[in-house]
């Protein structure tokens, strides 16, 4: 597969290590204007690393993958929330848009942030791998035509983020996410999964055959692909 470049590590923290040395030459090389995050604990070490850096993201606008319906942006679990903690409030950026799950027209809301994607097209995006091969909120089922839209979390994504929710809050069971057909406009995609837990959508996505039932394998459509991990295949 030569439009998915491998990179092995020991470690979450080599991991973050490899993907500012991406988004350091990207920069260098004047080709990160654009900059798509994503949020979960995959994300932390790489957000801290950011942080601890010299990198410079004044010139660069920011888009999230997604976002909870029904609590507001500063919910201790809003991504949110999440960007702001581990990013936005310790890293300037020329601009930063999420989803507002809180839109009285979520329709509404999926179209303008769509027409903001569109405006202001993706350099990078991060990415992270749910259990079940999904990608951003597209759970699978989604088809690869979809745009940014309203999705109702199966219940293996709603067990495993519900350990970031107190025992007397019920978590969200609907988000607004980026589609996967957003997804693939970008440019260059950068994947970052690691724990067995990971390996079999991995696996899905190593054996080379698309399926809507596991949506990472879409990204086999995409010509410039690095995965991160440290699962040895």
């Amino acid at each position: 597969m030569k439009n998915i470049q491998t990179i092995t590590v020991d470690s979450k923290e080599q991991g973050a290590e490899e993907i500012c040395n991406i988004v350091r030459g990207e920069l260098e090389a004047g080709r990160l204007h654009v900059l798509g995050l994503a949020t979960g604990s995959t994300m932390e070490p790489v957000y801290e690393k950011m942080v601890s850096s010299n990198l410079d993201f004044s010139d660069v606008t920011a888009f999230n993958l997604d976002e909870y319906i029904g609590i507001p942006a500063d919910h201790e679990n809003s991504y949110a929330y999440y960007m702001k903690k581990h990013l936005f409030s310790k890293k300037p950026f020329k601009q930063t848009y999420i989803e507002n799950g809180m839109a009285e027209d979520l329709d509404a809301e999926c179209v303008r942030y769509e027409t903001l994607l569109k405006e202001n097209p993706l350099d990078i995006q991060f990415l992270g791998i749910g259990e079940n091969g999904h990608i951003a909120f597209n759970e699978p089922g989604t088809s690869p035509e979809s745009v940014t839209h309203v999705v109702e979390l199966t219940q293996s994504t709603i067990d495993v983020n519900s350990q970031y929710f107190s025992e007397d809050e019920t978590m969200p069971t609907t988000a607004l996410t980026m589609g996967i057909s957003s997804i693939m406009q970008a440019k260059k995609l950068i994947v970052a999964a690691f724990g067995e837990k990971k390996r079999a959508a991995l696996e899905k996505l190593y054996a080379g055959e698309i399926s809507t039932e596991w949506p990472v394998t879409y990204l086999l459509d995409h010509p410039d692909v690095t995965v991160i991990t440290d699962q040895k295949f």
